[in-house]
């Protein structure tokens, strides 16, 4: 039974979907990174809010570890790389709590539209005053979206409902995405000096770190407000509390700071400022869907090996996993085959896909060839850190996908680029479930690829079968099958024998020392 550490707070609902699952589970929160280290080792499965710094040390330590889910969408606390290394899926609930964080971003909106902070406090205090709070409308003002993602595309259905116009930057937005959605497309440029309202709904990388920095907003329209609701250090704080007191920023809401906790910032006591302690995901509602979500997706992983919302795999539902499962295993055969072949010769890699295989998800398949590969170099490489391996020598990989219709039903085909030409092999499966390799290097063979079996190319002559037989006999190996193929009559041969152990050095060279025998090489699977 696989078993998960939830370390942060969360609703008590996941626990119960992990148990209903099949999966056992610990609630233990507010341990240090040294307890964490500790007691990680034992579990499969670590789900966390941002409390926990999933950091290398302590995915050095977790020996078993398979996934990590952060219930929300940011997963600044996790060391992806150093995860993707060690095999460790990461992922997040993106979904969850959208809708809520798109509504604090209109919630802030609103109040810096009608300066109602500082008018409750005002009015609180016992003044009245009326006259100075004049607000304006959010009718036929220009919204620029920042962004526009799952939370930014909420935000503009809403400011549309509002009767806003909308307008977004986002190099991903398509032209139809963004027809489909009511906004107009535009360059950064045209949203600052068109924006009577600005929105950032994008994640923070290198690319938007600042993206509101001190040249940006000095071309923004005079006395537009500004709120942030996705990521600290997408604006330049210092810049944008200049911009408030000279009157160029009208307003300015945050939910998000550089550091926080938000201790101190430039901006606290600037007039016109809001300032929430990253409220966006803060509902009720919120708080239980991510905690399902990060729940279901764990135990899908864990359980059938679905794979949702991973930042470092490709995504594999859980209805997609049983059809794919026979693919992928085959998949990996081949690249097994082909890694032990080839081994360091290898400078990159084709992964082809004919017939029903073209109809699948692809990825999926890709990460099994090249988790087959890569164990040529690695005993714990598997679908999440193969990718990483093979980036990290250099390989170049590729995806085809045909159309057409060959001689089987469906087809994988693993072509590597070595220094003496590209070589390729193929499988199939038979009865949709068995894999089966159906060609080499070029010679239509048919075998199994399963435990220790025996690779030689010889030149194909009478009486070779019987003198390779006799060989491994007098070494006490068993020959469990036996696969014969051959490019042409009296040409090249290749011969797969499985066999019931595996053959060692002496026995190999044995074999080597036949008349007419060109490679020989063990292989295990």
């Amino acid at each position: 039974m696989p078993k998960v550490l939830i370390s942060d707070k969360m609703d008590p609902k996941a626990a119960q979907i992990f148990r209903e699952r099949g999966v056992e589970v610990d609630e233990i929160t507010g341990k240090t990174k040294e307890e964490l280290i500790a007691m990680i080792g034992e579990y499969d499965g670590l789900a966390i809010r941002s409390a926990t710094k999933v950091t290398k040390e302590v995915l050095a330590a977790a020996t078993n570890l398979k996934v990590v889910g952060r219930a929300g969408i940011g997963v600044d606390n996790v060391d992806i790389p150093a995860a993707s290394a060690k095999g460790v899926v990461v992922m997040n609930t993106p979904f969850g709590n959208s809708i809520t964080t798109a509504e604090h971003a209109i919630a802030l909106m609103f109040a810096l539209a009608r300066d109602l902070p500082e008018a409750d406090r005002s009015t609180q205090a016992g003044k009245w005053e009326k006259n100075r709070f004049m607000g304006v409308e959010v009718t036929s003002k220009t919204l620029g979206l920042i962004g526009a993602g799952n939370i930014g595309s909420i935000v503009a259905d809403r400011a549309l409902g509002l009767k806003m116009k909308v307008v977004a930057f986002d190099p991903f937005l398509t032209p139809e995405r963004a027809v489909e959605m009511g906004v107009e497309k535009v360059t950064l440029d045209e949203l600052l000096a068109r924006a009577d309202f600005i929105t950032l709904h994008t994640p923070l990388t290198d690319s938007t770190r600042n993206i509101l920095s001190a040249e940006a907003i000095a071309k923004t329209k005079k006395g537009v407000r500004i709120v942030n609701c996705a990521r600290g250090g997408l604006i330049d704080e210092v810049a944008l509390k200049a911009a408030l007191d000279s009157g160029q920023v009208g307003g300015a809401a945050l939910d998000v700071f550089v550091e926080e906790p938000a201790k101190a910032s430039p901006l606290f006591g600037t007039p016109n400022f809001i300032s929430t302690p990253h409220l966006g995901a803060s509902t009720n509602e919120a708080q239980v869907n991510v905690a399902i979500q990060v729940a279901e997706q764990m135990a899908d992983y864990l359980m059938s090996g679905g794979v949702t919302n991973a930042l470092n795999v490709p995504s594999l539902s859980a209805e997609e996993a049983p059809k794919l499962k026979p693919y992928m295993a085959l998949a990996e055969r081949l690249g097994a085959l082909v890694g032990q072949l080839e081994g360091d010769n290898i400078k990159g890699v084709a992964i082809e896909v004919e017939g029903a295989a073209a109809e699948l998800n692809q990825k999926p398949i890709t990460g099994a060839v090249l988790a087959g590969l890569m164990k040529v170099y690695s005993d714990t490489v598997n679908m999440v850190n193969a990718p990483f391996l093979a980036k990290e020598r250099g390989l170049d990989v590729r995806e085809v996908r045909h159309d057409r219709e060959g001689d089987y039903h469906t087809l994988v085909r693993v072509s590597v680029t070595t220094a003496s030409g590209e070589k390729s092999v193929a499988g199939t499966l038979f009865a949709n479930s068995e894999p089966r390799l159906v060609e080499i290097f070029g010679v239509k063979v048919e075998a199994d690829l399963a435990g220790s079996m025996l690779y030689v190319v010889n030149e194909d002559a009478p009486g070779f079968i019987g003198r390779l037989g006799t060989s491994l006999g007098q070494a006490d190996v068993n020959i469990g099958t036996f696969h014969l193929g051959r490019r042409a009559a009296g040409g090249e041969a290749v011969l797969l024998l499985s066999i019931d152990s595996r053959v060692e050095e002496p026995v190999l060279w044995q074999v080597c020392q036949l008349a007419g025998v060109k490679t020989v090489k063990a292989l295990n699977f």
